[in-house]
């Protein structure tokens, strides 16, 4: 009596399905923060807070040679490098990250434009990663960040010493102008998609081109 024959030959089986691609990763709406997402620059507001009257007025005489160089060398890197190394030169980063928080926590609902708010809502709606991309110093807006809560923060970043504190110096080229599409890049890809930008300045024309929108000065509210 002949044996049963095996139903088939496991080696002849199909494969298994390939693994699924991970899908794409959601386009970048980018805002800049100062003037765009706020009504004032946050960087000087900041640092009147921190400094009082009479400090702040002090270090606007020191500065008065760094004014006068930047009528020269239209350098807003150097002229705000300058306004770091008087008012903030020496503070550990913790008392900075603390009072950052405490001027976020205070100035917010002041400092924020309504209908750009509004705006950076109905995109959350969306399948799009939210950024900021920023002048200011990074560890300064990284607490509105939070609030609203961005997907990504880059901004100028300061430079601290093996303790920890604020040397003056910025560790990265100023967030600004062409540096603003190189941080991009250099965070989300060569090929990153920008679905769409927010600016109001020259130094947001850069970031504004490579989107598929553009909003230069469409914001206008005030708290």
């Amino acid at each position: 009596m002949a044996q049963d024959q095996p139903a088939g030959d496991i080696s002849a089986e199909a494969p298994p399905d390939p693994p699924a691609e991970p899908p794409p990763e959601p386009p970048i709406v980018a805002f800049d923060f100062d003037g765009t997402l706020t009504v004032r620059d946050s960087f000087i507001a900041f640092l009147k807070w921190r400094a009082g009257p009479g400090r702040y007025a002090l270090g606007l005489l020191r500065l008065a040679p760094d004014a006068l160089a930047y009528l020269l060398h239209r350098d807003r890197g150097r002229i705000k490098a300058a306004a770091v190394r008087e008012y903030l030169r020496g503070v550990p980063r913790e008392r900075l990250e603390a009072d950052a928080r405490e001027f976020a926590e205070r100035f917010s609902r002041s400092l924020l434009r309504p209908d750009a708010v509004g705006a950076w809502k109905r995109w959350r709606a969306d399948h799009v990663r939210l950024v900021i991309v920023t002048a200011s110093p990074e560890v300064l807006v990284a607490p509105f960040a939070r609030g609203l809560g961005a997907d990504g923060l880059l901004g100028t970043e300061l430079d601290f010493d093996a303790h920890g504190r604020v040397t003056g110096r910025f560790a990265t080229p100023n967030c600004r102008g062409p540096e603003k599409v190189a941080r991009l890049k250099a965070a989300f890809g060569p090929d990153v998609e920008i679905k769409a930008a927010y600016g109001d300045t020259r130094g947001d024309r850069e970031m504004l081109a490579m989107a598929g929108i553009a909003g230069y000065r469409v914001f206008t509210g005030t708290p």
